[in-house]
């Protein structure tokens, strides 16, 4: 299984705004995210994403000369908070929709989300049970996963050691604000030198100024 984690920031790091805004990436970038996704068999966000941003998480975005089928879409959704008139359940019939919960969620709601077509794994006690989601999806043949959460489940995802490639698109804007969302949020690390060290693979200076950075885990 190969996870690639996927984000857009600011020059001082912030993924979102204090209000939960987070549209960061010009035209251009998202385009190249479209055609990113296009070559994963499946997306995963955290239930933060889709509360704050509704996405629909599709390569509709994509070029005509890349294979333009959405692949497959994973919510983390600890509770089943997921609305049932999200983008992402309402296309749920026709894209392979998969939202992973713990055992907190009702069984009401769980039957909600199935009725809509989506695929329901229940995973944990309190919290997803990250490494077994990845195990089961693989097993539905999910096998390349791009990540486009917030800042907890990059945390999450990033502290189990499972990431294999990191792409960071940094806008040169700056917003500032103690709350607003950053890169990487969860515990952390009390010293610099416990950090998770990468290897930079190639750097890319898109039209309007933005830093493509591959990073390599």
């Amino acid at each position: 299984m190969r996870i690639t984690l996927n984000a857009a920031m600011t020059v001082d790091g912030k993924i979102a705004t204090t209000s939960g805004d987070s549209a960061i990436s010009s035209r251009d970038d998202l385009i190249r995210v479209h055609e990113l996704r296009a070559s994963a068999d499946g997306i995963m966000v955290g239930i933060s994403t889709v509360l704050a941003d509704n996405p629909r998480l599709t390569v509709r975005l994509a070029r005509k000369r890349v294979k333009r089928k959405d692949p497959a879409r994973i919510v983390i959704d600890s509770t089943g908070k997921i609305p049932l008139d999200s983008h992402i359940l309402l296309t749920a019939s026709r894209i392979k929709t998969i939202v992973a919960v713990t055992k907190l969620a009702h069984i009401d709601t769980l039957r909600k989300i199935k009725k809509t077509g989506a695929i329901v794994i229940v995973s944990g006690s309190q919290k997803v049970n990250l490494k077994k989601v990845f195990s089961i999806i693989k097993q539905m043949g999910i096998r390349k996963i791009l990540v486009e959460g917030g800042g907890e489940i990059n945390w999450s995802l990033l502290r189990l050691g499972i990431v294999n490639e990191l792409i960071v698109t940094i806008s040169p804007k700056i917003v500032g604000g103690r709350q607003a969302t950053t890169l990487v949020e969860g515990q952390g690390y009390r010293r610099i030198s416990q950090g998770i060290k990468l290897h930079l693979k190639q750097a890319q200076i898109q039209n309007n100024g933005e830093l493509v950075l591959h990073y390599k885990l």
